[in-house]
C-alpha cells in the first residue's frame, strides 16, 4: 500500500541510474538536463557573433 511499485528496488546501471521516471532524484536531473539545454540553445544565439554588413564603395 506505499503507492505504485512500492515492493520492489530499481537496480539502474549507466545513464539510466541518473535519469529515470521512477526516483525524485531521476525526474529531477532530467528536469534540470532539459532547462540546461534550453539555456544553452538561448546563449548560444544571444552571442553568436552577428553577420556584418558587405561595405562597398561608390
Amino acid at each position: 500500500m506505499g503507492g505504485h511499485d512500492a515492493g520492489s528496488q530499481h537496480q539502474f546501471t549507466g545513464i539510466a541510474k541518473y535519469f529515470n521516471s521512477y526516483t525524485i532524484i531521476g525526474r529531477r536531473n532530467c528536469v534540470l538536463a532539459t532547462y540546461a539545454s534550453i539555456a544553452a540553445i538561448v546563449l548560444f544565439f544571444k552571442l553568436k557573433p552577428k553577420k556584418q554588413a558587405a561595405v562597398t564603395e561608390k
